[in-house]
């Protein structure tokens, strides 16, 4: 009989595997550790860190860094394939169908968090998330009577693989939730409680969140509908659909957001909103948590902000050549008012960031008024709007009027009294930037004679509006030149629009990178409206919001939608992508 721990499949000398039976749990973490240091780049300090927490809770090694968001499950099992010289099992290589179904118990498989992959006369295949537990190898190879050949796989994708074979989390659980509404009775609100710190609920909501932010989520959505719960992922602006938890951990999975969110668990039937702070990989991330009841129960979203990832730099957010020119012209000017606009989730707050980020020397005071405060900026005084106790936009923006700042932001303008005060720091000498929803720049102007700023006034202190929309960008692993047809450039208008420059159309093919889309990351495609005399003009004849961009591209503007195929001719992203995103302005 071989000897225990070790595989001895014939003509797999590659797949010998240590004898790691005997060691304890401490050797098992040991190992680990080399493993993370020499291979997925850790520090000592963090793995003392998490070592630290061992002790104190008993857990094992590989779960406490996962928890502390030192290090994710994937970069784990890269990290022991390498050290150990062990093939990493992909996401598509877990079977279709249970293995050994009838010898291996479920729970057991979810406790060693191992799955059988294959099963022949001679071996089983077999993927582990911790390929040092000797104790499971031999259980195996008792149970199935025959050699045990090691694959190392993401535990994440084992309890899915899991799942997807022997029925979800809610068979773990199913005794604590039947699947029955509740009331707001003090048993309920208990039971709804103990339900939400079940170890599978917080394994499940962990799990969504961490794999959002590695997949580069801005945004995911719970949804429950008549059948079925939903989860999305708002990738590069477009939403996902995600594997999907049962919908009778509906209440269970709320109650746990909620609880995370320092929100009324028992309350649902009123919106409510809240922030979470998560580590993920070492990373910290902020989310901001809506819910909203619906027909079939709480719809929730969470919005992921994540400010390591941010970039506040004019460049990496689109502006170049002669938007950039423009847009610095207008920005450098002391006095006066810079508006970005554009619909939600077009990048307008990272813009205004990144402005202040220039603006921000020593010689300048700069203070902002937000809802939220999404991002902290050194050296900056950013206040947060509280309605409840009657701190709306108008009463911050007046009252920072009075501490003297050279450089104000107010983070959306949303009535005529916030204009109004906007307008009078302007004119006293005071620079502000904002926000505004509108699909373009001119139909800016036109908001804001709607509601109720004198034509005079607008000439005399907007110095420029900004507007902008993401573009999805094409994944650099899978980019390939690609042919676009004359008659498309002629349709398109193209010609006039590249003049000189010469294209390089690209596309993606599609590949793990960028999850098959051939996109990944975005970019913005911005055009920006100088306050020129012949605008001003426009504006004080009330002309429309059509006459108002005639009268810009004629004083040199170039728009978005020019911006966006200048970018597609570069190869940045597609026309196709430019055309989806500058349909609606």
């Amino acid at each position: 009989m071989p000897k225990p721990g070790r595989r001895t499949a014939p003509g797999n000398e590659a797949a010998i595997m240590p004898d790691v039976s005997s060691e304890s749990q401490s050797g098992r973490d040991d190992a680990l550790e080399r493993a993370l240091v020499g291979h997925g780049g850790m520090s000592r300090d963090a793995l003392a860190r998490a070592r630290r927490v061992c002790i104190e809770t008993g857990d094992r090694l590989d779960v406490v860094l996962t928890r502390l968001g030192l290090a994710s499950e994937q970069a784990i099992a890269r990290a022991l394939s390498q050290e150990l010289g062990l093939p990493l099992v992909a996401a598509a290589d877990y079977p279709k169908a249970p293995v050994l179904e009838g010898r291996l118990g479920v729970q057991f498989l979810r406790r060693a968090r191992a799955l059988p992959l294959d099963a022949t006369d001679g071996a089983v295949v077999l993927a582990m998330a911790d390929p040092l537990d000797g104790y499971t190898v031999d259980a195996v190879r008792l149970a199935a009577e025959r050699d045990v050949e090691v694959r190392i796989g993401v535990a994440g994708e084992i309890g899915e693989a899991l799942d997807r074979l022997y029925g979800g989390p809610e068979e773990t659980i199913g005794e604590i939730f039947d699947g029955t509404e509740f009331n707001t009775t003090e048993e309920d609100v208990a039971r709804l409680r103990d339900m939400a710190s079940e170890a599978p609920v917080v394994r499940l909501v962990g799990h969504l969140i961490n794999r959002a932010a590695e997949m580069g989520a801005s945004d995911i959505h719970i949804e429950p509908f008549e059948h079925a719960l939903k989860v999305r992922y708002r990738i590069d602006g477009v939403l996902t659909e995600m594997d999907a938890p049962p919908l009778a951990l509906r209440p269970a999975i709320a109650s746990r957001i909620k609880l995370m969110a320092r929100l009324n668990i028992a309350e649902s039937r009123l919106p409510q909103d809240g922030r979470i702070q998560v580590q993920v990989q070492g990373r910290q991330i902020d989310l901001r948590v809506s819910t909203v009841p619906t027909l079939y129960g709480e719809s929730i979203v969470l919005r992921l902000l994540d400010r390591d990832a941010v970039a506040l730099d004019l460049d990496a957010l689109g502006f170049s050549g002669p938007v950039l020119d423009a847009y610095l012209r207008v920005l450098d000017v002391p006095t006066g008012i810079l508006l970005v606009t554009g619909p939600t989730g077009s990048g307008k707050t990272t813009t205004l960031y990144s402005s202040l980020v220039r603006l921000n020397s020593g010689d300048r005071k700069i203070m902002t008024v937000e809802d939220p405060v999404e991002y902290h900026l050194d050296g900056v005084n950013q206040v947060q709007v509280r309605p409840q106790i009657g701190l709306a936009f108008a009463d911050a923006l007046r009252s920072l009027l009075r501490q003297d700042p050279d450089v104000m932001m107010v983070g959306e303008i949303r009535d005529l009294e916030t204009a109004e005060i906007a307008i009078q720091a302007a004119l006293t000498g005071h620079k502000v930037l904002s926000t505004l929803h509108t699909n373009d720049s001119a139909s800016t102007v036109s908001r804001l004679l709607d509601m109720g700023v004198e034509d005079y006034l607008l000439t005399s202190t907007v110095n420029g509006i900004v507007a902008q929309r993401l573009v999805r960008r094409i994944c650099e692993a899978c980019k390939a030149p690609r042919e676009v047809l004359p008659e498309i450039i002629d349709e398109l208008g193209l010609r006039a629009i590249l003049a000189d420059l010469p294209p390089a159309f690209a596309a993606g093919a599609g590949c793990p990178a960028c999850n098959g889309t051939g996109y990944r990351g975005r970019t913005g495609i911005v055009e920006v409206l100088a306050m020129s005399d012949p605008v001003r003009k426009a504006v004080v004849r009330r002309a429309d919001a059509r006459d108002i961009q005639r009268a810009a591209i004629e004083a040199g503007m170039r728009t978005m939608y020019e911006d966006g195929m200048v970018k597609a001719a570069g190869g940045i992203t597609t026309l196709e992508e430019v055309l989806r995103v500058t349909r609606e302005a």
